[in-house]
């Protein structure tokens, strides 16, 4: 810090515990630079500082002295030995939260889904990241060089709340040619990832007490964005054909809200089929409840084009289409979307608008570019072939390795797939060792309400290349065959 703002600091600090008295005089700035063996103007700077902000006062032919004024609920205590405290631990008096501020004090972080820290690079076998090694950064860097230097300047005031309409226009098209989305560009919102959109969501669409039905095992992140609205979360399994809406319509006929993954579900990477998707979007319509359609990872399907989404096929209006670029480019870009129905688009819109202006304008610049000049598509090919080795690679080395002691299905999209385990063996434990062993791998019992009738464990292949791959399957059958 600069010597008179250290100064500063010290002098108001002794003032605030007592150290310097009200009234108390103190050494003129010639003596005080002279003792300390400083500058005069540095002395006077602090003393100007402290003058401004009322903690000294000057009178003629008494010098400068403490302020009178201070009460003396203004104190600090002085530097004393103090007892310590643990972690967390306050020596404050309590203080009072809303009951949604202590619900979310007694939730864990989301990425306590993992049983172990997480390093700076991914390891085998973390889900949810692709693989950032093999992204045009070159590229991405020349279009926001050219956007700053081209477009920046006429759009640098305010912007809509809903986002960037050449960037909705360019989304609206790409989810309308390569998921079947239908949807007008002012029905786009853009927000700051998929996990704002859920919450933005569940706080308008629900009351505090409504049941939501939610995948299980299902997307921690829903799960939390549900709870922190004051919704009851109603557990729906999950079997290879999708989310079960028979079981939901039996246990929950008067949810309000229903969320699903249906192109790829998290965790167990199933796609939901036609009936079912046909028995939920007839289900919302008839008990005047919401969907909420998160198309994750549904850039990535291996085998013929990607399916079209559940929006697609709603006639009545009750689907809210959640998306993101965090997965198909890089997850710090924060840059997700809402495509709403058309009567939600005020309300959604006047929400967003309590709660931020809008998403950071340059990064909507060069995201709308790299899309319009073809990158984003080209990228997208690029890395499906990167990922369908990968999972290539992952599924014949578990078969090898591990064939007798765990159950694989290779998955038709995303960035991981799912290794089930005989119902005798704890997936948390086996998680807990692969840890030990430098693995980081995701019990899917951690991310289910209920009980599963067996565990496993979700295997990222998105972030980690062939020769990762074969070192974490060979340290995974070690943990496995102990």
């Amino acid at each position: 810090m600069p010597l008179h703002r250290q100064l500063y600091d010290r002098l108001r600090h002794a003032i605030l515990s007592g150290q310097l008295q009200p009234g108390q005089r103190l050494p003129s700035t010639r003596i005080l630079a002279s003792e300390l063996g400083i500058s005069r103007n540095t002395a006077s700077e602090a003393y100007e500082q402290l003058y401004a902000e009322g903690y000294l006062e000057r009178k003629v032919g008494q010098g400068t002295r403490v302020t009178c004024n201070l009460p003396e609920t203004f104190f600090i205590p002085s530097a004393t030995p103090q007892k310590k405290t643990a972690p967390g631990e306050s020596t404050h008096a309590p203080f009072s939260l809303s009951h949604l501020g202590e619900e979310v004090t007694r939730q864990a972080p989301l990425l306590s889904t993992l049983t172990f820290p997480r390093p700076d690079a991914p390891r085998a076998f973390r889900t949810g990241v692709p693989e950032l090694r093999a992204f045009p950064f070159q590229q991405w860097s020349q279009v926001a060089s050219h956007c700053v230097r081209s477009t920046l300047r006429n759009v640098a005031d305010y912007q809509e709340v809903a986002g960037y309409f050449p960037l909705r226009e360019a989304i609206a098209s790409h989810a309308s040619i390569t998921r079947g989305v239908h949807c007008q560009t002012e029905q786009v919102l853009l927000v700051p990832g998929a996990q704002s959109a859920l919450d933005l969501a569940a706080r308008l669409l629900l009351n505090p007490g409504d049941f939501a039905w939610i995948e299980d095992p299902g997307y921690p992140g829903a799960q939390r964005a549900l709870r922190n609205a004051g919704a009851q979360l109603a557990p729906i399994p999950v079997t290879s054909e999708g989310m079960n809406v028979e079981v939901g319509q039996e246990r929950y006929p008067q949810a309000r809200l229903a969320f699903v993954t249906p192109s790829h579900q998290f965790p167990a990477s199933v796609t939901m089929n036609l009936s079912r998707r046909f028995a939920l979007l007839q289900w919302a319509n008839q008990a005047n409840a919401w969907i909420l359609e998160d198309d994750y990872d549904s850039d990535y399907r291996f085998s013929g084009r990607p399916l079209d989404a559940l929006q697609g096929l709603d006639t009545a209006q009750r689907v809210i289409y959640i998306g993101t670029f965090s997965k198909v480019l890089f997850p710090a870009l924060r840059i997700g979307y809402l495509i709403v129905p058309p009567q939600l688009i005020a309300p959604f819109t006047n929400l967003c608008s309590g709660m931020h202006r809008h998403v950071p304008i340059l990064e909507q610049l060069i995201l709308e570019a790299f899309i319009t000049k073809g990158y984003f598509l080209r990228h997208i090919r690029h890395m499906r072939e990167i990922y369908a080795t990968r999972r290539a690679i992952l599924v014949e080395l578990l078969q090898q390795e591990l064939g007798g002691l765990v159950e694989v299905q290779p998955p038709q999209a995303g960035l991981h797939l799912v290794c089930w385990f005989p119902p005798e063996m704890d997936d948390q434990r086996i998680a807990q060792r692969a840890g030990t062993r430098g693995l980081e791998v995701m019990p899917l019992s951690r991310l289910a309400l209920g009980s599963l009738q067996r565990g496993g464990l979700a295997l990222g292949y998105g972030a980690v290349d062939e020769r990762e791959i074969q070192a974490g399957v060979h340290q995974l059958a070690h943990v496995l065959s102990s």
